[in-house]
Order: C-alpha cells, then structure tokens, then sequence
C-alpha cells in the first residue's frame, strides 16, 4: 500500500515464469524518479476552477489513480495535472506538507502508521476514524473507498507445499531457511521483518531487497527460487495469474489498506472533495486488478489512458 508502494503495485497477466515476467515488467517499472520533485512534467487539466497537483508514489497502481484523480477534477470543472513518480511515502507525504503537490493516493493503514508508529488499529473503520487526530496541521483525508490493496507474503505452491504452510504462522518453524523478496525498507517497516518477527516470530535467513516493489524482478525472483517467500500487493494480477499462494495472516499483521486521497487543506475545494469522494464510492479491489492488468497486460495501456477509460465506463466521465 504500500509502501514502494505501493505500493509499486506491480500488475501482470503471467502465462508462465517467462511470458510473466515480461508481462510484469510493463506493469511495475516502478523506479523512483531521480528528481522526483523538480523535473516529474505535471500533465493534463484544462477545466477551470482551482489548479490542483495530483501526484503519485513510484509504482503503476498509485500513478493509475493520480490520473483517476485528476480526471474526475477536470471532468468536474476543476483544473488539475499530474505529477507521477515522485517517491515513497517517505517523499510524496513530504511533498504534500509542502505544497509541491496536492492531493495524492495513499493506502489507510500504511499512512496511519507513517504518523503513529504505535498505532493499534487494525480494521478499516478503526484505522479511518484514528487518521484524522494523527495527520499534521493541514493535512486530511477524505472518504476511503471500498478499493483495498495490501501486502502479502505470497510463495508459490511448491513451496507452501514443501513446508505446508497454510498461513504466516507456520511460517516461524522454517523462516530461517527462507529467503525474503520485499523492497529494502521491509527491514525496518513496522508490518516488515519487525512485524513478523513480533507478531509470528519469524526472522528470515536474509532479506533480498527489490526496488520494484513486488514487481516483475521480485516475481521473477519467487518463480525461479532465488527467493522463496515475496511481499507482493493484493491487487497484482501476477498473483492469480501464477497460481501463487498468498498466506493467510490471522495475526493482523499486514492492517487494512482503503484508497483514499491525502490531501493538502490548502486549495481543497467543495467542488474538488465531491469529485473524489464520488470515485471512492465507486471504485473497488476489483477495479484496481483489472487497471492493473490493463496496464501491465497485452493491452499495454499508459496510466492516462486506462484511468480515462475507467472513468467513462463508470459514467464519471461523459
């Protein structure tokens, strides 16, 4: 939601280890812009009305719905561009403090936990109603959608049927002979290898830290073994497509991950929160999988043009 994120979503329609891998690297050639703030072009957003920036996280998923975002904005009468790629959450929610950018996508229970590493929430109402007393002065969030994309430790069948894992919990009997695959910042993230190790205790042989986050090099490296256990988004189509496992988690360490805009208090508009909260009342899980896919898939589709898609199909856009 994550946090390359992001939560990088990689997406993917896999045929095979290699007909998915290529598949997937359409869809989460999620590196970070090398001046993510300063040369990423802001595009689109002809409408009148207050301009507003819409960014993006470094992966394909989170650029998706900036353009969602922005072309709800204009097709309501209100002016805004996009700013993709600017970085981990580390970066863009600085961005947004700054007022470099706007309005982004976040994933609920990751942002509360960037503000309140201690929070305890775990569900989507109780993680929505502790975000607001926990972002800074002049920060908020509006509605959550219905659309949610976590982490998961997903390995493939021959794995889980090697060590019968049935979910993260067997896991800590063999951990220390398995191989994680996440992006470098799992070491230190409180659902990373702390959370496993608190929750699950389970401390793995070594971290094999990816930049793609759960994206085609980290596929690539599940498929072929090089790691056995991978931090991958609920919503990557490689998932299905490759007949991965995903382990159950009954402790609640990977919390509840809504879409919803962050946003800067400054230029929010009535006009621009109706906008963005009808698309959470409309967008679904399902919804970001076959985005997802459209990107990543035989189509091929820019951001732009499967979020404009999207968008007419849902009658948002006329």
């Amino acid at each position: 939601m994550k946090e390359n994120h992001h939560r990088i979503l990689g997406r993917r329609a896999f045929g095979g280890i290699a007909a998915g891998v290529g598949l997937a690297i359409a869809l989460t050639a999620c590196g970070g812009a090398s001046d993510p703030l300063g040369t990423a072009p802001a595009t689109g957003g002809t409408a009148t009305g207050s301009a507003l920036v819409i960014g993006s996280a470094d992966f394909p998923e989170s650029q998706i719905l900036a353009e969602v975002y922005a072309g709800a904005l204009n097709s309501a009468g209100v002016t805004a561009s996009t700013k993709p790629n600017i970085g981990s959450r580390e970066v863009y929610f600085k961005a947004v403090q700054d007022g470099s950018v706007d309005i982004i996508p976040d994933y609920s229970g990751n942002l509360l936990l960037h503000v309140n590493k201690d929070a305890a929430e775990v569900s989507a109402e109780d993680i929505f109603k502790a975000l607001p007393g926990k972002l800074p002065e002049g920060l908020a969030v509006l509605e959550p959608s219905k659309a949610e994309n976590k982490d998961a430790m997903v390995v493939t069948k021959a794995t889980a049927e090697k060590y019968q894992l049935k979910s993260i919990e067997d896991l800590a009997k063999v951990c220390s002979e398995l191989v994680v695959g996440a992006p470098a910042t799992f070491a230190e993230r409180a659902y990373g290898l702390p959370g496993l190790k608190k929750n699950y205790n389970c401390v793995p042989k070594k971290l094999e830290p990816f930049s793609d986050g759960g994206g085609p090099l980290t596929v690539k490296a599940l498929l072929t073994d090089q790691v056995q256990v991978a931090d991958i988004y609920t919503t990557t189509p490689a998932i299905a497509d490759n007949d991965l496992v995903v382990l159950p988690d009954p402790k609640n360490n990977f919390i509840a991950q809504q879409v919803l805009p962050l946003y800067s208090k400054a230029k929010m508009t009535d006009k621009a929160r109706d906008a963005l909260n009808n698309v959470s009342r409309i967008l679904t899980t399902e919804d970001l999988i076959n985005l997802n896919r459209a990107v990543s898939g035989d189509q091929k589709q820019n951001p732009k043009d499967a979020a404009a898609a999207w968008l007419k199909d849902k009658g948002i856009v006329k």
